[in-house]
């Protein structure tokens, strides 16, 4: 595989308002990456894009899209089109999750989370897979997280969404074997964001030691710079190994130590 050349990029970006997109969008920009930022929070969006343009001299356009909307991948590529920009790149980072049990859960919250972590993902995955491997230099990076290497009890339905994003990723990198294009699932682990604001608890990182966005960011980036990335990989030792020690137990003792932890 050819070695991965930012400045040549045209990067997609969900969830690029706040947090870890938005270091995403900082981090390609200074590597000469042209941009296109995506979230719901239009003020934020374009105050990130004016800051990209002045510090780095490169294009960054910003969309406000409620991706939690029909056909998010559709209505992208759509107006994309219309503006004469062709992506290479997309980072699917966008997503939030709940903490507490299941049948408590609103049922509108939830529709709106899975169709913003899961339908949302695929969506625009399909929409713009197919471009990026006619480009055949670029990657598709779809942020998961190291809950979806087992079910975790009062994050059921989150750690599921995430589960899903793991195993679509992997299963489009073995399928995008010989195109040139990247494919990544990337678990940043607990990192320290406006996630558990919109969770509503603390209780949701399990007493891990939180992470920077810068590096989360650092690790998803040294991952994909390599020559020949893996489908999936996890940002810190101790996530590595407990993603590794989950695969070593059976999906009953997996979940009821996860309880142990979560039902409290």
């Amino acid at each position: 595989m050819q070695p991965l050349e930012h400045h040549t990029q045209t990067v997609l970006i969900t969830g690029a308002s706040s947090g870890i997109g938005a270091e995403f969008a900082r981090r390609l920009a200074a590597r000469g990456s042209d941009l296109v930022l995506v979230a719901r929070r239009a003020d934020r969006l374009e105050a990130l894009a004016a800051e990209l343009r002045a510090a780095h001299g490169v294009p960054a356009t910003a969309l406000a899209l409620d991706l939690s909307s029909e056909a998010p991948g559709a209505a992208l590529a759509a107006e994309l089109d219309r503006r004469g920009i062709a992506v290479t790149a997309v980072i699917n980072n966008a997503g939030y999750g709940s903490w507490g049990r299941f049948h408590d859960d609103d049922p509108e919250r939830l529709r709106r989370m899975i169709a913003v972590d899961v339908t949302a993902v695929a969506d625009i995955s399909r929409a713009f897979i197919n471009r990026l491997r006619e480009h055949g230099r670029g990657y598709l990076l779809n942020v998961t997280s190291v809950a979806a290497y087992a079910p975790v009890p009062n994050q059921a339905a989150y750690s599921a969404t995430k589960a899903f994003v793991l195993s679509l990723t992997e299963s489009l990198w073995a399928e995008s074997r010989g195109t040139g294009l990247r494919v990544l699932a990337f678990a940043p682990g607990v990192t320290r964001t406006e996630f558990f604001d919109v969770v509503g608890s603390t209780d949701a990182d399990g007493g891990s030691r939180y992470r920077t966005p810068a590096q989360v960011v650092d690790a998803a980036l040294r991952v994909l710079d390599r020559r020949d990335p893996p489908p999936s990989a996890v940002a810190g030792r101790l996530n590595h190994a407990l993603t590794l020690a989950g695969r070593l137990v059976t999906r009953r003792l997996g979940v009821t130590l996860a309880a142990a932890n979560t039902l409290r």
